[in-house]
């Protein structure tokens, strides 16, 4: 796959489509690589009119990773925007709202539509935010706004986020299938056998649980997008599950009610994840909007 030099560092990304259609700007979330999206939905986008670029964000997968930022105080972060405080991190949101626009840079896109999943839905809100222009459409997957207002990630859910990484291979795929019972849709349940080699695959390309801890804080640090949200007229899709407990569905809500005139999609069953037997649904409604925006 090949890298570019986006934003003073290095990206990681691919492609699927033709050149000349929509231009698809896909972020992923929290520790995920860009591999997340996986490959068949990635096609899928593809045929239905789209030119898709995915990526690794930095401090994850084969993209630059942040190394002399340290690891920062996770929990003592929290707390402090919990109360509403003032968090610093080595690197925000803004960040790498702006790693993303380097990319698109690179590859010579000016306009895109952008779609992100988890952190990767509040990358993409900040975009939106940041440079209205060069947006076309935003699509936000079981993200939210950040309004402290809004219910907090269940306790099991939290637990599970927070767990530690595990230092071989054998601890890092327990901890992945207990993770994914935990957050993932109680409709649509992944086999054991599926967890295992999603998660042998992300272990095999790039494991860094540092670069999580500094994506993480960035996230801390961001803020509530919801009133700059609010100033925002462009065609937008909020997709959310409804029995996700890490974001649970009142952040999707939030999302849909800040962005005006947008779509919402709410999907019972599915929590924390991106299930095969919802891949239809989505690609169809990101597609209805990609259309009419143009």
């Amino acid at each position: 796959m090949p890298q570019v030099r986006a934003n003073g560092i290095q990206i990681e990304y691919d492609t699927f489509g033709d050149r000349s259609d929509r231009p698809l700007l896909m972020v992923m979330g929290l520790g995920a690589q860009m591999t997340a999206w996986r490959r068949e939905f990635c096609e899928q986008l593809a045929a239905t009119g789209h030119y898709v670029v995915r990526f690794d964000n930095r401090d994850v997968g084969l993209s630059e990773k942040i190394d002399a930022a340290g690891v920062p105080d996770i929990a003592g972060m929290m707390m402090k925007a919990a109360a509403g405080e003032a968090v610093s991190a080595p690197y925000t949101l803004d960040d790498m709202a702006d790693d993303a626009f380097g990319l698109l840079d690179a590859l010579d896109i000016e306009r895109t539509h952008i779609c992100g999943a988890s952190m990767g839905g509040m990358i993409v809100q900040a975009m939106a935010i940041r440079a209205p222009r060069r947006v076309k459409s935003l699509t936000s997957i079981m993200s939210s706004t950040g309004n402290r207002d809004l219910p907090p990630a269940r306790p099991e859910a939290m637990a599970a986020l927070l767990s530690p990484p595990g230092k071989t291979r054998d601890e890092m795929m327990t901890r992945a299938i207990s993770v994914a019972r935990t957050i993932g849709s109680p409709a649509f349940p992944a086999t054991e056998d599926e967890i295992r080699e999603r998660a042998l695959e992300a272990f095999a390309r790039s494991f860094y649980p540092m670069g999580v801890a500094r994506q993480m804080a960035a996230v801390a640090a961001h803020g509530n997008r919801k009133p700059a949200l609010e100033q925002l007229a462009l065609p937008a899709l909020v997709v959310h599950g409804q029995a996700d407990p890490l974001v649970p569905v009142e952040g999707g809500l939030d999302t849909h009610a800040a962005l005006r005139g947008s779509k919402l999609l709410v999907i019972d069953g599915m929590g924390h994840d991106l299930p095969r037997a919802v891949w239809p649904q989505i690609v169809a409604g990101i597609t209805a909007l990609t259309t009419a925006a143009g």
